[in-house]
């Protein structure tokens, strides 16, 4: 076995999500492909799998009856009768059919082909105004002026948020968030319950005041949810809150995070920016580029249901399975030459956005936001260049950045 062999062997053998080092914050893509090539169905010393390999994942992703993706057995260990347990197993996405099916029939009937399209010129607005504060000061940090605004902005609208109430909404976000990585300190656990509890109280108000003077359903979600579906079951108002923070949550962190992972990454590879630059339409594909390459999303987690089978090996019920999407889209099995960032790859068929019933609902809304973001600001700033060292984010589940400083040039 040669050297190289060994320590990725060493490495597969010793991975615990548990505990990770700070070089796997970093990078944790070598970690991903010596668990690949050596444990792709990784016993961790909890009890639950850890999956790495693209046909695994996606395997799982499409059989939602054996692979659940309710939480609430799951997180009572971990949350206990808090906040943060009553949100995270009633939003959306920890949710199995029926209930998954009604509220995101609810949502998606919001972000039709139409609606997104005619929130375009509204974006471009948005991000040409935001390039034009960058080119007055000449310097900007890439997630706290750029890559954060957009979406808080896009989502706020959706739900109606008035624009002077908008202000928490980000840290709320990020500090619910931040709660669900493997591992909580007890300041990440207060400071996301406090986020829960502050974010329930500010909602209440809106839907008491949004049920007194409701929107368009076509085009405010809120609206929509608190009426639900003619002649239909309508949610709870605990489905209704917790789903508001799940939307507000949702096409946050994610999107923040692609379009800053994107807008880092093209520095790392000029040849690519350049291509860009040369040939402004590749930029869908260089969106779906971005999404594979440094998916913002890493992780996702299922609960088996009955005695089943993973890549051969036999998965007793009740076995929590953890969905690294971060390797699913780095697997040479499906991506030839997957540590290259190809603007041109085709095809590419990533699971960024996941797969089947659970699908990511708004992807169609972080395409646009990304490709407006990204391709507007390279076109502004084609000489944009990094102004010291990015911060990560510090998260093993969203993966993105703190604060990058960027010259605008």
């Amino acid at each position: 076995m040669s050297t190289a062999t060994a320590d990725a062997a060493t490495l597969a053998r010793n991975f615990d999500l548990r505990h990770l080092s700070p070089e796997f914050y970093a990078d944790p893509y070598p970690v991903y492909h010596a668990l690949r090539a050596h444990e792709p169905v990784k016993r961790m010393p909890d009890g639950s799998l850890f999956l790495t390999r693209f046909r695994d994942v996606q395997a799982v992703y499409r059989d939602p009856r054996t692979f659940s993706s309710d939480k609430t057995v799951e997180f009572r260990p971990k949350y206990g009768d808090s906040p943060l347990y009553t949100h995270h197993t009633t939003s959306l996405v920890f949710n199995d059919p029926p209930r998954h099916t009604r509220v995101r029939k609810l949502i998606a009937g919001a972000l039709t082909a139409r609606a997104i399209a005619a929130m375009e010129p509204g974006l471009v607005q948005l991000v040409d105004g935001l390039l034009d504060a960058a080119a007055e000061r000449g310097r900007i940090d890439l997630i706290g002026d750029f890559a954060s605004a957009i979406p808080v902005e896009i989502i706020g609208n959706l739900l109606d948020v008035p624009h002077a109430e908008r202000a928490p909404l980000r840290d709320w976000s990020l500090a619910i968030l931040g709660a669900l990585e493997p591992s909580l300190t007890d300041a990440q656990f207060e400071r996301g319950n406090r986020a829960v509890s502050e974010f329930v109280d500010y909602l209440r108000g809106l839907v008491a005041r949004r049920r007194r003077e409701p929107g368009d359903p076509q085009h405010d979600v809120l609206t929509r949810l608190i009426q639900g579906e003619a002649g239909g079951e309508q949610l709870s108002e605990e489905e209704l809150l917790q789903n508001c923070i799940f939307i507000l949550n949702a096409g946050h962190e994610t999107t923040t995070n692609l379009i800053g992972n994107g807008l880092v990454t093209l520095t790392e590879w000029p040849d690519q920016r350049a291509a860009l630059l040369a040939e402004p339409s590749l930029i869908e594909s260089a969106i779906e580029e971005c999404l594979r390459y440094e998916s913002s999303n890493q992780l996702g987690n299922r609960m088996t249901t009955v005695d089943t089978e993973i890549g051969g090996q036999p998965v007793a019920r009740g076995t929590p399975v953890t969905l690294c999407i971060g390797a699913a889209n780095r697997d040479p099995e499906q991506f030839a030459d997957p540590d290259r960032f190809d603007i041109r790859r085709e095809p590419n068929r990533h699971l960024a956005f996941g797969f089947g019933i659970h699908q990511c609902a708004g992807l169609s809304l972080a395409r646009l936001e990304a490709r407006i973001a990204i391709g507007r600001f390279v076109r502004r700033f084609p000489s944009y260049q990094l102004d010291g060292e990015p911060t990560r984010g510090g998260r093993v589940r969203f993966r993105g950045f703190a604060e990058v400083p960027l010259l605008c040039r």
